[in-house]
């Protein structure tokens, strides 16, 4: 793939967690139609991309993990990329020179983290490199459990991550955890058991009485007497209006009141927030925005959100419903739940409905396309980008992501 080509390929991104199941960062890469799962886009498109959708502050403080081929790690142009935030991915089949090994070092002497990947065990590519990478990928798909232990225990008194690339699901997660694996991954958190007919927990309930009630026309006092009914909720409530409001310099004086809080929030925020919730794991963490799916989630919506903006800049509803739509995409992995049943606890927009069940209207055809876009699916992108009237592109796409990235970063994600 040459510079030229980059505007017409999709900045695709895969997602790597820590052993707290949190977002440490995302390996990024570029593909466009026609090209096979294997190929990856040239170092300097990737990091020309990188530079112009500003992702360093978009990504905050989560990692991109960048490939770089023998050819594009001589290249002064590598040295553009940020230190901090990025880690070069080896991209080297061939047994490393020592004018290679030279450029690896001054790389890591300026403040550079290095990956070697596909590790197959210390043979002569791999043993001379050990003592400059930082983090070692290792495909979980092409080794057994034995050979997972054998290649994990042989880096085990070095100072390496070890990033399992290629996780699937949770036996596989935890069988890497088991051996040594610091890093992982794959969208292994957004897969689900979907069972119809599943009893929601208590808590689960709640979210959603208070998620339709926010929805309906009611009075505020009702909506108030609900929440008092949850005073865990009512306390975060109050701790986000006022973390807004301090943010913001609005509030000269900590909002207290329940009612008041109801309404300088503001009801449609009000039921983002608590759909939001409803994504996070029921395991006690003290911060729930650490889940991965709920930040997965909340980026697909306002990613939905800005595509309905770029096709339709003055429909504030179909904006609205756009968000929603993103985020209760992502509650039958959460629920483990079909969506169809989903929807029959929650009441929402017809059109809402349509997008969630069918993929009907301008919505289901964005959802069909992030969904395609969070596949790293470059064919199927284009074939709904065709679809959509209003001029989205694979550049609209992009910026979007980075756009969405840099909201859920400047929003605690």
């Amino acid at each position: 793939m040459t510079d030229r080509t980059r505007d017409n390929a999709f900045l695709f991104r895969q997602p790597i967690l820590n052993q707290k199941n949190e977002l440490a960062g995302y390996e990024l890469f570029l593909r466009r139609s026609g090209a096979s799962a294997d190929e990856r886009s040239s170092g300097a498109a990737l990091c020309a991309v990188y530079a112009d959708l500003g992702m360093r502050s978009a990504l905050g403080h989560r990692s991109a993990f960048i490939g770089i081929d023998a050819v594009f790690l001589h290249q002064e142009a590598i040295e553009l990329l940020p230190h901090e935030g990025v880690v070069l991915e080896l991209l080297i089949d061939d047994i490393p020179d020592k004018e290679m090994l030279s450029r690896c070092r001054t790389l890591c002497e300026r403040g550079y983290s290095l990956a070697l990947t596909d590790y197959r065990g210390i043979d002569d590519r791999s043993r001379p490199l050990l003592p400059i990478v930082d983090v070692i990928k290792i495909d979980v798909q092409t080794a057994d459990e034995s050979q997972l232990r054998d290649l994990a225990g042989s880096l085990r008194r070095l100072p390496i991550k070890l990033l399992a690339q290629g996780v699937d699901s949770h036996e596989q997660l935890e069988r890497c955890r088991k051996v040594g694996f610091q890093l992982f991954q794959g969208r292994y958190f957004a897969q689900a058991e979907i069972v119809s007919g599943r009893r929601l927990s208590a808590s689960q309930t709640a979210l959603i009485r208070l998620i339709n009630l926010v929805g309906l026309d009611v009075d505020t006092p009702v909506i108030e007497d609900a929440f008092k009914h949850e005073p865990a909720l009512t306390l975060n409530l109050l701790r986000v209006v006022n973390s807004v409001g301090h943010r913001g310099s609005r509030y000269a004086q900590p909002v207290t009141s329940l009612r008041q809080a109801i309404t300088l929030l503001g009801r449609r925020q009000i039921q983002r927030w608590l759909s939001l919730l409803l994504l996070a794991p029921e395991n006690g963490s003290a911060d729930p925005s650490g889940s991965a799916l709920l930040q997965v989630a909340a980026l697909r919506g306002r990613m939905m959100e800005l595509l309905v903006e770029a096709t339709r800049v003055h429909d504030r509803k179909l904006s609205d419903l756009a968000f929603l739509a993103g985020i209760l995409s992502m509650m039958p992995i959460a629920l483990g739940l079909p969506i169809e049943e989903i929807l029959q606890q929650i009441t929402v927009d017809r059109d809402l409905w349509a997008a969630l069940c069918l993929h009907e209207g301008l919505l289901g055809t964005i959802l069909a396309l992030l969904e395609r876009f969070d596949g790293d699916d470059a064919a199927g992108c284009d074939e709904l980008l065709a679809q959509v009237a209003g001029g989205l592109n694979h550049h609209t796409l992009n910026t979007c992501l980075s756009a969405a990235l840099r909201w859920l970063n400047e929003n605690g994600g």
